[in-house]
């Protein structure tokens, strides 16, 4: 076993690093600034042209996107480091193209598909979402009603989709939606590419999240769709959709380490510094234990991220391994920012630090692409032998 990323990987790593430090860091104060104004936390256009300039002159866009689109074709493997340090500043940013959606077409998309959409989306021209999640089916999927029917050459899809991100920017979205219901997630199930401007479309409202973020409500009322929509093969979505789910938990769980990370580091910084009754912080049990366990989740959670994206690239089975990680990531994550913000103390608490909006982010990913709880039931039904 080799526990040491390729030279080459942990040379992306660092660059990335710099990046975040040189570029994303800078602008938090601006971030936090529009945030506490009720603006939410976002990059302005301008920010966001200079820093899709940055990335890439600097290489960093299609890292994992295959080379015939003009992608790097890195693993997995090479992505955890990427996203850990990216998810050390709260500056939202995502490398162009987000790689869920990226892979779950990559797995799926025919050839003139590719041409039309994976091609531009794989170099940053085109910015994508996508609809599982219903107003009355969230954590389960199988339960969705969004329902697309055969008519002529084509389809028609009726349903609504909620808590959709980009749904609003987005140049097209991906929606799962039921073509035959009796036999629901087992072969029922099928994706589609609506693009923006497809009659029957819409963007109801937009939705304020905690942590600045925002997400969507979207409805099809009899929007036709061309059979050439038809993303992959028909009642075949749910594995695809798997993918992309297992891609960004693996993700958040990433993010979650460097979010962690950053956090323990705010701990270790400020605890020499401050004294309460005649010690520094630091010298007080409570605090030590805090950065002792802290950088003991820290150590487990990343060779845990780095083995599940390992057999992830070998081609084998990781949804049990890809549970555990989402819920370790986020529940150390969650864990480790508020021990930050308590050894803060009132500062924690304020709008002008960090740490509330890490603690935010952290909490949404809690929810967003399965609640902890729903992973616990996957692993123990694995463990215990029971139906899938």
């Amino acid at each position: 076993m080799d526990f040491d990323l390729s030279e080459e990987h942990r040379m992306l790593k660092d660059l990335v690093a710099r990046f975040v430090r040189d570029e994303l860091m800078p602008l938090e104060s601006k971030v936090l600034a529009r945030d506490a104004a009720g603006e939410g936390a976002h990059l302005s256009a301008e920010e966001k042209v200079h820093i899709d300039k940055v990335t890439k002159e600097l290489g960093l866009w299609g890292l994992d996107a295959p080379e015939d689109v003009g992608g790097s074709d890195l693993p997995t493997v090479a992505m955890i480091g990427v996203n850990e340090e990216l998810g050390r500043t709260i500056t939202p940013y995502v490398l162009p193209p987000d790689s869920p959606n990226l892979r779950m077409l990559m797995a799926t998309v025919n050839d003139e598909q590719r041409e039309q959409y994976l091609a531009p989306y794989a170099r940053g021209e085109t910015i994508s979402a996508i609809g599982i999640s219903e107003p009355g089916a969230g954590a389960d999927p199988a339960s969705m009603t969004t329902r697309a029917v055969r008519e002529g050459n084509g389809w028609v899809l009726n349903g609504r989709k909620i808590w959709t991100s980009r749904a609003a920017e987005a140049d097209f979205t991906i929606v799962m939606a039921v073509t035959d219901k009796e036999k629901g997630a087992r072969g029922g199930i099928s994706a589609f590419l609506v693009d923006r401007d497809t009659p029957g479309f819409k963007v109801l409202r937009r939705i304020p999240m905690i942590g600045g973020a925002f997400t969507y409500e979207v409805v099809f009322e009899d929007c036709r769709l061309p059979a050439s929509k038809l993303l992959g093969k028909e009642g075949q979505g749910f594995a695809p959709m798997q993918i992309r789910l297992s891609t960004r938990r693996l993700e958040m769980a990433s993010w979650c380490i460097g979010i962690s990370q950053r956090a323990l580091e705010m701990i270790c910084e400020y605890a020499p510094q401050r004294s309460t009754f005649g010690q520094p912080l630091a010298a007080r049990q409570a605090i030590q234990w805090w950065v002792a366990d802290a950088a003991m989740r820290i150590k487990a959670c990343r060779l845990m991220a780095y083995e599940t994206a390992w057999k992830l690239d070998q081609g084998r089975d990781v949804r049990t391994d890809v549970s555990m990680i989402k819920v370790m990531g986020t529940e150390m994550a969650w864990e480790i920012v508020d021990h930050a913000m308590q050894v803060f103390g009132a500062m924690g608490m304020t709008k002008e630090m960090p740490l509330h909006l890490m603690a935010s982010q952290v909490r949404n990913m809690r929810i967003y692409d399965g609640p902890s709880e729903v992973h616990r039931w996957v692993i123990a039904r694995e463990l215990l032998g029971l139906k899938r």
